[in-house]
């Protein structure tokens, strides 16, 4: 395999700017949210011209790309980590929330609300895809205790985001339920909805988890 090439401090530099200015572009989305990201209003925190700015991302939909495309690479990564280790269905669930609560800003922007006027390019999906393959396989190294159902039948026709795992509609079933209900425990505990209801969200999360693994 040939060595990679070294990059000239020219793109060094770039590649230097580009991290500090997604980091700026994080702080504005804790404080008011991807909808509130403002180009100028960084080039303003790190003493540039707007126009200079636009060197490095083209406007705001390429920077909310980059950004969530790193978000949906950690997670990727994450889950790919844990399965590594032998992690199994509990497992991943687990990786899912410490990456979710390690860094929350980071998780709405990918599963919460939908910034408006922005559409995510398709390489954004197939990124997403890594991490349910990985659920897929977890999924398909479980014994299933539920009878197929029409939802299955559906899923036969509709099961390209399964991307090429030929898994059967059973296990794509519950991989989806794997995906949506602790999902929706997530967003609540992150959102705060939990707050003064008098239990401890990870004790639901867990609960959630183990009614999804009797299935």
């Amino acid at each position: 395999m040939p060595e990679p090439r070294t990059k000239t401090p020219r793109e060094r530099y770039r590649t230097q700017v580009q991290a500090e200015i997604k980091e700026h572009a994080w702080e504005q989305i804790a404080a008011a949210g991807a909808s509130a990201l403002s180009l100028n209003a960084i080039a303003k925190r790190m003493g540039m011209s707007g126009p200079a700015l636009y060197r490095y991302f083209d406007g705001r939909d390429e920077l909310i790309t980059e950004l969530i495309r790193d978000a949906y690479r950690s997670q990727a990564d994450a889950f790919r980590a844990a399965a590594e280790t032998g992690a199994d269905l509990a497992g991943l669930a687990h990786a899912l929330r410490a990456w979710a609560l390690d860094d929350p800003q980071r998780y709405f922007l990918v599963f919460g609300t939908p910034v408006p006027g922005y559409r995510a390019p398709d390489d954004i999906t197939e990124i997403a895809a890594e991490t349910m393959a990985v659920i897929v396989d977890a999924c398909a190294a479980l014994p299933s205790n539920s009878p197929a159902g029409a939802f299955d039948t559906h899923l036969e026709a509709h099961r390209h985001w399964a991307g090429d795992h030929p898994a059967p509609p059973a296990v794509l079933h519950r991989a989806l339920s794997f995906w949506s209900r602790l999902h929706g425990v997530l967003s609540l505990e992150l959102a705060g909805q939990f707050t003064g209801m008098g239990f401890d969200p990870a004790l639901l999360f867990a609960a959630e988890l183990d009614d999804l693994l009797d299935r």
